[in-house]
């Protein structure tokens, strides 16, 4: 079995967050250099290479909120019972909600004043990081309950709007709707990964964590058997169109269509089905993981060094779509501002798939020696214990 790097850590866990990463710089690539201006899952628009270009990265998120809680379920175990979980879960969470107010707001948007909060994926993780370690001290299968709970029942509170709520709107929206929060005439929060279904994910991987760090347990025919059993959840229940997901799939006079109306899950905030979809096979993908020799280095190193990779990735792609604008005598200014979405890109701006794939295949490139170094780094440094954060 080779599923331990030398520090203990599972490489199956790295090997897939790693893939992840990968796919999520193919997805904020398409954000910056796509001439399809509109949402590709919208089938009234899209083609199927655009929508599955988009839809392969709907894993990334639910994967690597559950991964961020199997890890702290690791870390925990691999020390003394009263090891500081608590005030670990704590300060990685605040550090992860302070990055997003400012370095990564600012990857996005390189004219940012940061009077507009964007509650993204760091966003969400930060959160459920928080209040996960106010669970900790429970028994895991109370903290999966909870999870659980979370998961299978926000969908039956889709139909309350932050406007009925009063002066409990604006929690509302940063717990469930994602709807954007007014805090004064300049301030603004856009949470647009709501809260509630994340932090049941989180703790949901917690409890997931304990699963793979018994032996006997984590079997690739016992975790194959459970990705199985959530994707045939997800079809039956996706086909039965009655809860799960507020948006009911269609038939279309193109088969195809109707396929991808079926997996065209609901993701802000992600309901029910779409993390039975996504969650399933990542399990599914783990179980084919485990045990395989340590080949996948490259995504090894990036499941290694992953808020690392988030930043400096974005950091990347946003500075090679300037790069390629100023070249071809292209809109450098309201690229500053963001990606194709932008109010001031120009609606002729962009390039077709091919070009994205050659864009995200060259991040990749540039992504690997920085996070090899980075990596090295923390090795040969490990009294800087701040490293261990990133």
């Amino acid at each position: 079995m080779h599923t331990h790097s030398n520090s203990g850590r599972l490489t199956s866990i790295d090997t897939l967050r790693g893939l992840v990463m990968v796919l999520m710089t193919l997805d904020h690539t398409r954000d910056f250099f796509s001439s399809a201006h509109f949402k590709p899952t919208d089938l009234d628009r899209t083609n199927v290479a655009l929508f599955l270009t988009r839809w392969i990265t709907h894993f990334c998120a639910p994967t690597f909120v559950f991964l961020a809680g199997i890890s702290a379920y690791l870390w925990y175990s691999r020390r003394e019972p009263d090891a500081p979980i608590r005030a670990f879960l704590l300060k990685r969470g605040l550090l992860l909600i302070f990055l997003t107010c400012t370095v990564e707001a600012w990857a996005w948007n390189f004219r940012n004043d940061f009077r507009q909060i964007d509650g993204g994926v760091l966003w969400a993780i930060g959160w459920s990081m928080i209040m996960l370690a106010g669970l900790v001290k429970l028994k895991v299968r109370w903290i999966v309950s909870f999870g659980i709970l979370m998961i299978v029942s926000h969908n039956g509170f889709d139909a309350i709007k932050p406007e009925a709520l009063g002066i409990f709107g604006a929690w509302w929206a940063v717990l469930h709707t994602g709807d954007d929060v007014v805090l004064s005439e300049n301030w603004s929060i856009n949470p647009y990964y709501p809260l509630v279904p994340w932090i049941g994910v989180m703790a949901v991987g917690y409890g997931f964590g304990k699963w793979m760090s018994v032996e006997r347990w984590r079997t690739r025919r016992r975790l194959l058997l459970l990705g199985i059993t959530l994707m045939v959840l997800f079809i039956a229940l996706r086909f039965s169109n009655v809860y799960g997901d507020p948006n009911p799939w269609q038939t279309y006079p193109d088969p195809a269509f109707t396929v991808l109306s079926f997996i065209n899950c609901h993701k802000y905030p992600p309901s029910l089905l779409y993390l039975l979809m996504t969650l399933g096979p990542a399990i599914a993908v783990l179980a084919w993981l485990e045990g395989k020799p340590n080949f996948l280095g490259l995504l090894q190193v990036f499941g290694r060094t992953p808020l690392f990779f988030y930043l400096v990735h974005l950091y990347l792609i946003h500075l090679l779509a300037l790069l390629m604008a100023s070249l071809d005598s292209g809109p450098v200014s309201a690229l500053m501002a963001g990606g194709i979405w932008s109010k001031d890109i120009p609606m002729d701006y962009g390039y077709g798939l091919p070009m994205v794939y050659l864009f995200w295949s060259a991040v990749l490139l540039m992504l690997y020696p920085l996070c090899l170094g980075f990596e090295q780094l923390k090795a040969r440094s490990p009294h800087w214990q701040w490293l261990n954060y990133l």
